[in-house]
């Protein structure tokens, strides 16, 4: 007999699924790349902003029926949401756990993906809106002339 995973889809330890959280985390990126508010969001959804704010951390499952709402909304296709998903992510969902992990299993720190930061994302933001492309790429040699070419060889 299968054991026991966590309510919800969660992992055993309480932790969201890492799937639930990637979606999530794509969720936010799109809104935030469109210049959208939680509370815009919600709003064409007819939901919460405090539901978007569940459903961007991965402690709300999205069901198929709203991830197609929401692909719709973000103008992206659905398969956007799981685009960069890690094998490590998907081996630990909870499905796959039941059947070979540890009750104590732990999924990889999402927290440290710079694509998902504020920073990052406003900084993608705010280079796009820069309307004069020559411009634009002055600032990326300029970004590539600081940055320490160690920390990029280790990322």
């Amino acid at each position: 007999m299968a054991r026991k995973t966590g309510s919800r889809g969660r992992l055993p330890n309480g932790a969201p699924n890492p799937i639930d959280s990637h979606v999530g985390g794509r969720v936010r990126l799109r809104r935030t790349l469109l210049g959208m508010t939680q509370e815009r969001l919600a709003a064409l959804l007819g939901l919460t902003f405090q539901q978007i704010q569940k459903y961007e951390r991965g402690a709300n499952r999205i069901g198929a029926s709203r991830l197609f709402d929401l692909a719709r909304v973000l103008d992206v296709p659905v398969g956007y949401f799981f685009e960069g998903l890690a094998e490590e992510a998907m081996a630990l969902s909870p499905g796959l756990l039941a059947k070979m992990a540890p009750a104590d299993a732990t999924f990889p720190d999402q927290g440290k993906d710079a694509a998902l930061k504020r920073e990052t994302l406003e900084l993608v933001r705010n280079y796009y809106r820069i309307g004069d492309p020559r411009l634009r790429k002055q600032i990326m040699d300029l970004a590539l002339a600081l940055s320490d070419p160690a920390e990029a060889k280790s990322a």
